[in-house]
């Protein structure tokens, strides 16, 4: 039986989705072993992510292990990752995605109150609250899956928003208040979904991954991955972008919203290639924009 080391951060979230692959690979004739990684995103754990340099932080500490050969394949949150792979390293497999959809914890949007606080480390997450919700105050949220779980109704905090695939992942969808349609409420880049990095010169690693691909998450990601490389920033820029695929046509759904959610802009295109329908709707949106039109918004 093939074997295989599987890099992943430390946290429990990150260790379940580890295990799951594990499962997956396992099922399909290959054993793996994991390989934990401290990452900076995870030692500093008080600290805002858009302080950290948001995209990376959780990821650069992995791929360098990967890259010295400490590992075969990086499990990563692909909302965690920059839109740019490091050179020797790419994307070789995405397991079937998730709910790509952010939910509410504590209280539902109608749920809250005029003033209530809502918290949440994502600026994106933080400006779609405040276009739907301006009267509610949005603060910061860090801490792993289970310390963020705890804090609705405590310290005067009477909803999060998390991510659906975490929860369920976790098997804690009964803590869900509410889903937030991602028509309106549109997802990080990524989110839902895993993806397995591993060195380019690995053909073997390449072909074990492949028994455990999903052919249409693969292309949604790189769609997404597509628009925020256009976009040239990281998660610490308010923008969104969800893909579908459907019997071979991709639908893209995108976003681009002032940090205070006093202004964005919407649109989805349909098309048939990935990085060229990811591309043409970051222009779109950036263009409607007319360069940097949006409170918080910096292209630098």
């Amino acid at each position: 039986m093939s074997m295989i080391r599987l890099a992943t951060r430390r946290s429990p979230l990150a260790l379940l989705q580890a295990e799951l692959v594990r499962a997956s690979l396992l099922a399909h004739g290959v054993e793996a072993e994991l390989v934990l990684i401290e990452t900076s995103g995870d030692r500093k754990h008080d600290v805002p992510l858009s302080t950290l340099g948001g995209q990376g932080v959780f990821a650069i500490e992995i791929q360098r292990a990967l890259l010295r050969g400490e590992a075969d394949v990086a499990v990563h949150s692909a909302k965690d990752l920059p839109s740019q792979c490091p050179e020797g390293l790419a994307i070789s497999c995405v397991p079937e995605r998730r709910d790509a959809a952010d939910v509410l914890v504590g209280r539902s949007l109608a749920g809250l109150g005029p003033g209530a606080t809502v918290a949440t480390g994502s600026p994106r997450r933080r400006a779609l609250l405040l276009e739907r919700r301006p009267d509610i105050r949005v603060v910061e949220l860090r801490g792993n899956m289970a310390k963020r779980l705890a804090t609705p109704g405590h310290d005067g905090v009477d909803a999060i928003v998390a991510a659906a695939a975490a929860l369920e992942r976790m098997g804690e969808q009964e803590k869900i208040a509410e889903r937030l349609d991602p028509s309106w409420f549109v997802p990080q880049v990524g989110q839902g979904t895993l993806a397995l990095e591993a060195r380019t010169d690995d053909d073997t690693t390449h072909a074990l991954l492949a028994k455990i691909n999903d052919e249409d998450a693969m292309t949604a990601l790189r769609t997404e991955r597509a628009f925020l490389r256009e976009l040239g920033a990281g998660c610490s820029v308010p923008a969104g972008a969800f893909a579908r695929v459907d019997d071979d046509v991709i639908e893209l759904h995108a976003v681009m919203i002032g940090i205070d959610g006093s202004t964005s802009v919407r649109s989805s295109l349909l098309g048939n290639h990935p990085e060229q329908l990811g591309q043409e709707l970051a222009i779109e949106l950036r263009d409607e924009l007319g360069g940097d039109a949006l409170p918080g918004w910096d292209r630098s």
